[in-house]
């Protein structure tokens, strides 16, 4: 069965809970939509006020603080919520990557090698038993091989050893200065075995979130090798349903996710920085027009907040005092700005008690951008 550019987008914001906000609680959410990009503090809770029907961000900081969802480096060795459920097969299918990425030249330029590593991270999980900065974690360190590492050993040990961001400070459950704590049950070093196994159970789960979608994409997603995870869908083949893409391409999917009709209304939404939409897809023209991406992926890693209107990005969006200032890249129909402006007195309501300029030290950006029309969505 074939299917269009335009149903693959409608298939993405069903699966992500982005053609209607569901009555939903933040860990059922959690669980739907598969990850959520974490590198900015409040960038989780404005992907979930997208998402659920009248968004309660204090379920997310329950769920952060009783660990049934976590923060922690995984998928592109970026910083993902996920449910925690999810989190042992995410890590085992990641540890290769994890391991070639962290331990590689500049961990080792330390002085430390890959096996002082693997000696290490059993200590350092058992010192990890309540939440400590990383000024702690470099003294243990420095203690335990009886000398001041260079640069890069406990930036390498952070990430290699699977330890969890701990809650720290308000308004988002974490604040600029993170502590780390090992999780409950601290998952092994897994055999190639284990974690090609595991990589079947996280293709699986992004087809869930994320599907239709190609080999490249799944490879992009979880920034693992594309031969890996051919090898992975070939174990998963009964599992598995084809489909055509646009381009005559071979698309994989799980048997009975949400695939819209094309035609499907999509509402417009103001979306997080960073948000995993965005970032999920080797083509990434599912979402973002291909002259916008430059734009809003920015040279340094930044993903700018977003307009999304009928499923594509179509601008950005900053608040104001005074409200959202929103900045379209191309010039947007009445009725999308009377969308937009619903969804800006949402937000600005949303984050009045929390941080009603969040993203402000992202201001630079604003007066690089492109602009066909600008408006001030007012907050009240």
């Amino acid at each position: 069965m074939k299917i269009s550019a335009r149903g693959l987008n409608r298939s993405t914001l069903a699966r992500q809970l982005l053609l209607r906000r569901e009555d939903i609680g933040a860990v059922d959410a959690v669980r739907r939509v598969v990850a959520l990009q974490a590198q900015q503090p409040a960038s989780p809770y404005l992907a979930l006020w997208n998402r659920i029907a009248g968004f309660d961000p204090s379920g997310l900081d329950d769920a952060f603080t009783h660990g049934s969802v976590i923060k922690t480096t995984l998928m592109r060795i970026t910083l993902h919520a996920v449910h925690a459920d999810d989190y042992r097969a995410f890590r085992t299918a990641l540890h290769p990557v994890l391991r070639a990425s962290r331990l590689g030249d500049r961990f080792t330029v330390s002085g430390l090698t890959p096996a002082d590593a693997d000696m290490l991270v059993p200590e350092l999980l058992a010192f990890a038993d309540r939440p400590r900065t990383n000024a702690e974690y470099e003294a243990w360190l420095e203690q335990r091989v009886g000398t001041a590492p260079k640069s890069g050993a406990w930036w390498g040990l952070r990430q290699y050893t699977p330890l969890l961001h701990a809650p720290t400070t308000p308004p988002w459950s974490f604040g600029e200065r993170p502590s780390y704590i090992a999780p409950p049950d601290p998952p092994k070093p897994p055999t190639p075995e284990e974690s090609d196994a595991a990589l079947g159970t996280l293709l699986l789960r992004y087809l869930e979130g994320f599907g239709p979608a190609s080999a490249a994409d799944m490879a992009q997603f979880a920034m693992v090798q594309r031969a890996r995870v051919r090898r992975a869908l070939t174990a998963l083949d009964d599992a598995l349903i084809r489909r055509e893409g646009p381009a005559g391409e071979e698309l994989f999917d799980v048997p009975d996710a949400p695939c819209p009709d094309e035609d499907t209304p999509a509402p417009p939404r103001l979306m997080a920085m960073w948000d995993s939409t965005l970032l999920a897809y080797a083509d990434r023209s599912r979402v973002i027009p291909p002259d916008y991406r430059p734009v809003v992926i920015r040279r340094n890693g930044d993903v700018l907040p977003t307009l999304l209107v009928d499923g594509q990005v179509a601008g950005v969006w900053r608040p104001t005092e005074e409200g959202i200032e929103a900045t379209a890249f191309h010039g947007l129909a009445d009725e999308d700005w009377e969308g937009l402006a619903a969804e800006a007195r949402s937000l600005t309501a949303f984050l009045a008690p929390r941080e009603p300029r969040v993203y402000s030290r992202y201001a630079h950006w604003w007066s690089k951008l492109p602009a066909a029309e600008r408006r001030l969505l007012p907050g009240t």
